[in-house]
């Protein structure tokens, strides 16, 4: 098994007490991945870690421990050439190619590619996960946690369906249920109350978004393109459509959790890319921007957990 020297090192910190919860966003979570690598290099280690969308590959990157998988995540990665762009969406395989970018990289990405993922280290590490998906068919949310994963495939796959952004990439099939995204499930996008069932009452929670911002209503012209896209899966236009009330009503309760003492939460000082940016200099600037925030915020965290 390959030996880790965040797990193994005396100078971890441990907090099984809180909860780490990372906000989806796609590619803003370039912004995010340099909070992902700072908590890596000061070894915090909290009880369990959730993630939706493509927050959960911030969960997963987070538990194998690995800073060059988290940055190339959402950086390196738009320069692999399979990796998507309106060529693959008009091919089929969607404006993210996913099933290559989860499950063959996690699978097949050979060693010293920063893509390459180390499941011993996955599987060692002691903390659980809590990742959610939507069934396309009936609106349930789906949570897959590590008891899930019983191999490095399952970990693509389960990452892939909490990933799958409606209109732009094809649903996951696992099993005999399809799935989206699961921003569109009962937790609307951050794992607030997944976490709370779990038992826990402090929150480590990474947004994606700065602390002013608000969904706004779809307007009507969009309403009517997602009911026809998804005239025969009806629930995914309908949880997209209502999403902006719930998901509001989320951050106002983050912002009375975080004024209680009950969260810490790292809030984008800027957002200059959206979740489908995919220019490279764009992607960098805004990790480089995310990491330089992280490295300032960092004491504010320790003395919340202190």
């Amino acid at each position: 098994m390959t030996e880790n020297r965040y797990l193994t090192s005396d100078l971890a910190i441990n907090q099984p007490d809180v909860a780490l919860i990372f906000e989806g966003g796609g590619m803003r979570n370039s912004y995010t991945a340099g909070m992902v690598v700072e908590l890596l290099e000061r070894n915090l280690n909290f009880g369990k870690v959730y993630g939706i969308s493509a927050g959960s590959s911030h969960t997963v990157n987070y538990l194998v421990r690995d800073p060059s998988r988290a940055r190339a995540s959402f950086v390196e990665l738009v320069k692999y050439p399979r990796f998507g762009g309106w060529g693959s969406f008009l091919a089929g395989h969607g404006y993210f190619n996913g099933p290559y970018l989860y499950e063959e990289l996690i699978e097949n990405a050979p060693a010293g590619d920063p893509m390459a993922f180390d499941w011993d280290t996955f599987r060692a590490n002691p903390a659980d996960l809590h990742i959610e998906a939507m069934d396309w068919d009936t609106g349930e949310t789906v949570a897959f946690t590590k008891a899930d994963m019983r191999e490095a495939r399952d970990v693509g796959l389960m990452v892939r369906a909490s990933s799958t952004m409606p209109l732009f990439m094809p649903p996951t099939t696992i099993g005999e249920h399809t799935y989206v995204d699961g921003g569109m499930g009962d937790s609307w996008g951050i794992l607030l109350n997944a976490a709370r069932t779990d038992g826990y009452e402090r929150f480590c929670i990474i947004r994606t978004q700065p602390r002013s911002y608000r969904k706004k209503p779809m307007g009507a012209m969009e309403q009517r393109l997602f009911r026809a896209a998804f005239r025969k899966h009806p629930i995914v236009a309908e949880r997209t459509i209502a999403r902006w009330q719930p998901y509001n009503e989320l951050c106002n309760e983050i912002e009375r959790l975080e004024k209680s003492g009950a969260a810490w939460v790292f809030y984008p000082d800027t957002m200059d890319v959206t979740n489908r940016t995919t220019d490279y200099d764009a992607l960098v600037r805004s990790y480089e921007t995310g990491q330089a925030q992280a490295k300032r915020d960092i004491s504010s965290l320790l003395e919340w957990l202190a």
